[in-house]
C-alpha cells in the first residue's frame, strides 16, 4: 500500500448530492486509528500491523491536516481498505496542544477516531536507540538522549491519558507486539470480519506441491471423475464433478473433518498473530477433486466473513 502521501484523484473534492452521500457513507463506515507515542516505542511496527490488517496507511501525517480528512476519504485511493491508520508526529508542543481539538473535530464530522498510544520504559528506549544508532528527534534541541526522552514523555502525557489504547512495549519482541496489538484492536472494535487472510490453492501432485503452503491435504483417496467418461472433460468448477466428488460418503466426511480442523487452525493462528494462512489441496492432476474441494471450502469461509483468495494452480494442465 502507498505510504507517506495523501490520497489524490478526481473524487477527493467532488461535489453534488451523489458524491456527498457516497462520501458520508464512507465516513460512517471508515475506522480511523491515530498512532502516536514515544519515539522508539514501536509506532512503525504498529503501522505495519494495521497495514497488514487492510488499513490504508499514511505515516508522518501532520496534525494540522487532520481536519481535511472528510474531503480526503472520498478519494478512490481508499477503495478496498477497511480503515485508515495515521502515524502522527506530536513532539512539537503546538501539535500536542491542538490534538484534543482535532479528535473533537473528527467526531463532529462523523468519524469515530481511536487513539493508540505507544510507550516504553526509558532504559529500554535508550537501548533501542543505541542498537539503531539513530538520534532522537529532540536531540537537535540541544538535549542528551535521556533528556530528550523525558521531555518527549512530558509533552505527550496528556495524549497518553486520553488514549483509547495504551501499549507499553518494554518487554515485547516485534512478534509479541504484533500479536498484542491485533488482539487489543479486535477487542476494541465492534464486530468486524476475522482479520486473518486465507489463501487456498488447488494443485496436482504430478506437477509439484506448492512450496508456500502452510498445510497440504492429499485428496487422492476420493472418487476420481477422471475415470468417468462424461465427467473426464469437465473440471471441479462444474456442478456434476463437484457433486460426484463431494456427495460421495468419503467426500462428505472429508468436508466435515476439514471444516473442524481448519476452524481450529485459523482460530489458533489468529491468536498467535498470524495474518495469512495458505492451504494446499491436491489431487493427482489438479483438475477435478482438488478444485471442487477448494471451491467448497472457500465458499464456506467466505460466508463466515474471512478475507480469502483462491487459486487453481494446475487446472489447465490436468
Amino acid at each position: 500500500m502507498p505510504q507517506n502521501r495523501l490520497p489524490s484523484g478526481p473524487s477527493a473534492h467532488t461535489s453534488g448530492k451523489t458524491a456527498g452521500e457516497s462520501s458520508q457513507k464512507l465516513v460512517d463506515a471508515l475506522p480511523i486509528v491515530l498512532i502516536t507515542g514515544l519515539s522508539g516505542s514501536g509506532k512503525s511496527t504498529a503501522l505495519n500491523v494495521f497495514e497488514d490488517m487492510g488499513f490504508y496507511r499514511i505515516d508522518g501525517f501532520p496534525s494540522l491536516l487532520v481536519q481535511y480528512l472528510t474531503n480526503l476519504v472520498g478519494s478512490n485511493d481508499f477503495a478496498g481498505s477497511i480503515g485508515l491508520v495515521l502515524g502522527m508526529d506530536l513532539r512539537q508542543s503546538s501539535s500536542v496542544s491542538s490534538f484534543n481539538g482535532i479528535v473533537a473535530s473528527l467526531r463532529a464530522n462523523g468519524f469515530e477516531p481511536r487513539v493508540v498510544f505507544f510507550d516504553a520504559a526509558t532504559d529500554i528506549l535508550v537501548k533501542r536507540y543505541a542498537s539503531t544508532r539513530r538520534p532522537h528527534p529532540l536531540e537537535k534541541e540541544g538535549l542528551g538522549l535521556e533528556q530528550a526522552l523525558e521531555q518527549e514523555r512530558k509533552r505527550l502525557d496528556s495524549i497518553k491519558q486520553s488514549a483509547d489504547l495504551v501499549i507499553d512495549t518494554s518487554s515485547y519482541s516485534i512478534h509479541k507486539l504484533r500479536q498484542e496489538l491485533q488482539g487489543k484492536w479486535n477487542a476494541l472494535k465492534e464486530g468486524g470480519a476475522p482479520s486473518l487472510r486465507l489463501h487456498i490453492i488447488s494443485f496436482g501432485f504430478k506437477y509439484g506441491t506448492p512450496a508456500e503452503a502452510d498445510f497440504v491435504f492429499d485428496l487422492r483417496f476420493l472418487p476420481n471423475p477422471y475415470f468417468v467418461e462424461e465427467l473426464k472433460p469437465l473440471s471441479g468448477l462444474d456442478a456434476p464433478v463437484a457433486e460426484y466428488v463431494l456427495q460421495s460418503p468419503s467426500g462428505m466426511a472429508l468436508l466435515r473433518h476439514l471444516d473442524d480442523f481448519l476452524h481450529f487452525v485459523l482460530k489458533e493462528n489468529a491468536i498467535e498473530g498470524r495474518y495469512r494462512l495458505t492451504i494446499g489441496i491436491g489431487c493427482t492432476g489438479g483438475r477435478h477433486r482438488s478444485v471442487a474441494t477448494a471451491e467448497a471450502m472457500a465458499a464456506l469461509f467466505a460466508r463466515e466473513g474471512y478475507a480469502l483468495s483462491i487459486e487453481h494452480r494446475h487446472l489447465d494442465l490436468g
